[in-house]
């Protein structure tokens, strides 16, 4: 029985989202090395099974995945890792695809941001930022929030590849 290129790809995403989970989880950090060669790995996995259209594919979803998460980053709401992430799903998977990954990713992030507020005790420090980022973006233009951002903030931390590995499941079950 012979497997699809498609197959092959999403096995190996799976596989690339869990292992960033546990780098992300227990260190918090998603290493370079990883997303690196998973970019790589899918650009060129685009091009020998796909000619150059494929590789047109991958690189296009590479640039598509690392560009819907590139404002969060520039707001300084996410690391470089989960951007680089993205991007290297972006790869393997193309720009339709990684568009649904970004969606569900947000919608999981929401939802696990909302029960670790919840489970810590934050959900009123939760309201009050959200709140305070509104007012802030209304009267001095959207950026970074000072001491909103996850180099200065004291609230619980989101492993985000969590979210988007869970993003990447839904988005393939979607399909």
């Amino acid at each position: 029985m012979a497997v699809s290129a498609q197959a092959v790809a999403d096995i190996i995403v799976i596989g690339v989202c869990l292992t960033a989970c546990v780098f992300d989880l227990r260190y918090r950090r998603i290493p370079n090395v990883l997303t690196a060669s998973a970019a790589l790995g899918g650009l060129v996995f685009g091009a020998t099974s796909g000619g150059l259209s494929g590789a047109g594919l991958s690189l296009a979803g590479c640039l598509v995945g690392g560009a819907l998460f590139l404002p969060l980053f520039a707001l300084r709401g996410l690391g470089a890792g989960d951007v680089k992430l993205v991007a290297a799903i972006g790869a393997w998977l193309g720009p339709l695809d990684v568009m649904w990954v970004c969606l569900f990713a947000a919608m999981a992030g929401g939802v696990l941001a909302i029960v670790v507020a919840l489970m810590r005790g934050y959900a009123r420090n939760l309201l009050n930022n959200m709140r305070f980022i509104g007012t802030y973006w209304r009267t001095q233009g959207i950026g970074p929030v000072p001491g909103l951002t996850l180099s200065e903030t004291r609230g619980p931390r989101l492993a985000y590849a969590l979210p988007i590995t869970v993003g990447v499941i839904v988005a393939l079950w979607w399909r």
